[in-house]
């Protein structure tokens, strides 16, 4: 008689999972990896207010600080256990341990409303269970879907561009109520809306203020003019160094410097602005050389040249010229502090031109991302809507670079997280580019004011620090030429 083995009936099929309980260890983990995310801002912000001490910091600093550490805790709150949990079914702390929340009826996502409630208090937990990932998918789970629709799409940019409004406004009384010297918030309130001339008032309204508007406006008009170069030199390395701006600035103040014995930032500012204006005037003439019109390659190369032309004449002034070393090397270094309400009334009207112009040349940059060729197939005016592009950045690049020096990084950087929330159409991207850079400057400057205390750390310094580990990190991407 043939033996026959019996079937081990220990040994499950590999495509049958685990659906008992999740292990109280994981729903642990889960939920001390959800909780570190929640209190690593509150321990930042607690050690910075305790740091803040009366002879480094005033009441004004410490409220501030405070005030941002709860309201950073909230808003990751609501972002990991409120709409990862509720669309996606998992917060940082449950995908790493590979759980899933769900609705235990149909197995679908529960949603943010009710994600929040859940967690927030356990009565509202009825009907919501945690099970394994594998199990999860099993059962069709599958995150909520995204509506694209056009009206949503345009709803979620709308309100994209408020709450950045919102926070552009938070920032800039932030940066009137937090400097080198300690404040109280009854002084800080004094200065602004009942001054009588005492010391506290005259750093606010004569030091803060105008350098929070000049911040404001700087930023804006260099947020957007790095959108635009990017888009018309389809280059997503390029910033205002690319065309020669600040190549242009930098000469034209050195010989400003050099032959009048100018030192004030309001004394200089023309000549930079006129240098800016000329580069861009060699390059889009050097581009635009020979047969048809300037490319996106040939203003590459053009402002390549120039730029490093006119920087090794800017070192033979420096070099030659010691005068000239002393205010350049303060100049160069990017900053907004030191200027006074004049430079920002100086620059205004080339700023808002700028941006008529550039918000107006939006729709047809669209169309010249698809492609000189087919833009002329369309019907577009490629050299008008080029030329249109070149006058808006020689105004937005030329104001900031001669109001505050050339700011590195900011042209390069904030086009590209605008274009990770808008995606490539450029009539949402430029006012984002220019809301996000505002924002970046002045919260740049705050953090100058803070960190080297009672010292100042430059704008342009804090932002190469931040905008150097971009860079490597935009270089190393694999998709760099989707601009």
């Amino acid at each position: 008689m043939k033996h026959c083995p019996q079937p081990d009936l220990q040994e499950k099929p590999a495509d049958v999972t685990d659906r008992g309980p999740v292990p109280r260890r994981l729903r642990a983990t889960a939920a001390a990896i959800d909780a570190v995310v929640i209190c690593a801002p509150i321990v930042i912000g607690v050690l910075i207010v305790q740091a803040l001490r009366v002879d480094s910091g005033g009441t004004a600093d410490r409220a501030v600080f405070g005030s941002i550490t709860l309201l950073s805790a909230g808003a990751l709150f609501v972002w990991n256990r409120g709409f990862r949990d509720g669309d996606a079914g998992q917060s940082l702390g449950k995908a790493l341990t590979g759980l899933v929340i769900r609705d235990s009826a149909t197995s679908d996502p529960i949603g943010h409303r009710r994600a929040l409630s859940t967690a927030l208090s356990t009565d509202n937990r009825a009907g919501v269970e945690v099970v394994a990932e594998r199990h999860a998918i099993d059962d069709g789970f599958a995150p909520l879907p995204r509506d694209d629709s056009i009206g949503a799409t345009r709803k979620r940019r709308l309100g994209g561009l408020a709450v950045l409004a919102g926070l552009l406004c938070v920032v800039g009384l932030v940066s009137i109520a937090i400097g080198a010297q300690p404040l109280t918030i009854g002084e800080v309130w004094h200065a602004v809306f009942a001054p009588t001339g005492t010391a506290a008032d005259e750093i606010v309204s004569a030091l803060r203020v105008p350098r929070t508007m000049l911040g404001l406006l700087v930023g804006i008009a260099l947020g957007v003019a790095g959108a635009l170069i990017q888009g018309h030199t389809r280059n997503p390395l390029a910033d205002a160094g690319l065309l020669g701006l600040n190549g242009g600035a930098a000469f034209a103040v050195v010989v400003a410097i050099h032959l009048f014995s100018l030192n004030a930032p309001s004394e200089y500012i023309w000549f930079a602005f006129v240098g800016s204006f000329c580069a861009s005037v060699i390059v889009f003439g050097a581009a635009s050389i020979g047969k048809g019109s300037a490319t996106p390659l040939t203003l590459a190369l053009a402002g390549a040249a120039v730029a490093f032309f006119l920087q090794a004449m800017t070192n033979a002034v420096v070099l030659l010229h010691g005068n000239a070393l002393e205010a350049y090397r303060f100049w160069v270094v990017g900053e907004i502090a030191g200027r006074d309400t004049s430079v920002f009334w100086q620059i205004l009207p080339f700023v808002i031109v700028g941006l008529v112009i550039a918000f107006a040349g939006t729709p047809g940059l669209n169309v010249l991302s698809l492609g000189d060729d087919v833009a002329r197939s369309l019907g577009t005016n490629v050299a008008l809507n080029r030329t249109m592009g070149i006058v808006a950045i020689t105004l937005l690049c030329g104001a900031a670079t001669a109001a505050c020096g050339p700011i590195a990084f900011l042209g390069l950087v904030v086009p590209h997280v605008a274009r990770t929330i808008t995606g490539p159409d450029y009539r949402w991207l430029v006012p984002y580019a220019g809301l996000l850079g505002g924002l970046l400057v002045v919260l740049a400057d705050v953090v100058g004011r803070v960190v080297v205390r009672p010292g100042e750390l430059q704008v342009g310094i804090v932002l190469a620090l931040v905008g150097g580990p971009f860079f490597v990190a935009l270089v190393r991407r694999r998709k760099l030429v989707s601009v």
